[in-house]
């Protein structure tokens, strides 16, 4: 299989997802929201469209180019997937077929549906890749060439031990961060609660933290975010929501809460699921140097404004196949032996 056999077996499977979405209470959709009721069919709908967008042979031809992938005899890579979102761990997959290696795969228990269903359709699509896909259900067996694993930042520090002798790219827990310069309009505001909300927040590249001026009125923030305020309405993330308020209210601490959001006043990045954190700056100059110091924290930055990095309001969730997880190039690093 070569690498044009790759990418049009990629395209097809981008055209078989597109349809996909247009099936209204799709099976596997329903079936992936019956295992984990964080994937609601909407969102679900949103990441598998978002795919399909990306698969196109233009997309895949224009990310790809920057590369040269010669045809060498393929190794094994272990990928251990998150399950945060509905085919977070798709990337990878994607990243080590389309490179002509072969993926030992550690599902996420969370994403298990979907990407099997994706991997299923994929070797329908294109039967050489039975033999350059293996799930394994359990421990990870030996044998395999290199690593890419992503979890939590407790079980990173598991991972670097664990896979100390072989070659590995290792992820952990990362945040986004929005800044604010006072002049967003409510349409802004509201682009930015698509930052905030889209997948529950429960993806890296969802913002957890508000930077805002120093005279900043934050109910402005708040009003314009209110269009969003139907995601209480889903009961895992409304039980999140009323547990941190029950503490907040208990410890009297200062917070703001519009009855689907809490904003607490903090320095920090990673805020729980149901609550922002938000922090005043003084300048732009004193914010930059801040996110320096915590740039291991952060996966992405949204702004309105001209700052270094930064995506605009509204786009954090769409990321292209070239904006890699920590800034790490996936591609890069399968290619260096």
């Amino acid at each position: 299989m070569n690498f044009q056999q790759r990418i049009n077996a990629f395209v097809k499977l981008g055209q078989f997802f597109e349809q996909s979405t247009l099936v209204e209470n799709h099976p596997i959709f329903y079936k992936a929201y019956t295992q984990n009721p964080w994937f609601t069919i909407a969102n679900t709908q949103l990441s598998v469209k978002a795919w399909a967008d990306s698969m196109r042979e233009s997309k895949l031809i224009e990310w790809l180019k920057a590369y040269t992938i010669a045809e060498k005899s393929p190794q094994t890579v272990a990928i251990i997937m998150a399950g945060n979102i509905p085919l977070v761990g798709f990337h990878d997959l994607l990243c080590v077929l389309i490179t002509g290696n072969k993926a030992l795969v550690k599902l996420s228990e969370d994403d298990t549906t979907l990407m099997k269903w994706a991997i299923d359709e994929l070797i329908l699509i294109e039967p050489e890749f039975a033999s350059f896909i293996e799930i394994s259900a359990n421990r990870l067996p030996v044998g395999f060439d290199a690593v890419i694993a992503t979890g939590s930042n407790n079980s990173n520090r598991y991972f670097e031990y664990y896979f100390r002798e072989k070659r590995s790219l290792l992820r952990g827990n990362r945040n986004s961060v929005a800044i604010l310069s006072g002049n967003e309009t409510p349409e802004d505001l509201h682009k930015l609660g698509l930052d905030i909300f889209t997948y529950f927040g429960l993806g890296c590249r969802n913002v957890s933290k508000l930077y805002v001026p120093q005279e900043y009125d934050i109910t402005r923030f708040l009003d314009g975010i209110e269009l969003h305020n139907d995601i209480i309405n889903h009961h895992k993330y409304a039980n999140n929501y009323t547990y941190h308020k029950a503490i907040l209210l208990m410890n009297l601490t200062p917070h703001l809460d519009n009855n689907f959001l809490l904003l607490k006043e903090d320095d920090r990045i990673a805020s729980p699921l149901g609550m922002l954190y938000y922090e005043r700056y003084t300048s732009l100059e004193t914010l930059q140097e801040t996110l320096q110091q915590k740039q291991l924290e952060i996966q992405c930055i949204v702004s309105k404004m001209e700052f270094p990095g930064a995506l605009p309001l509204g786009k954090a969730q769409q990321p292209e196949l070239w904006d890699y997880a920590d800034g790490v190039d996936t591609i890069a690093f399968l290619l260096n032996r």
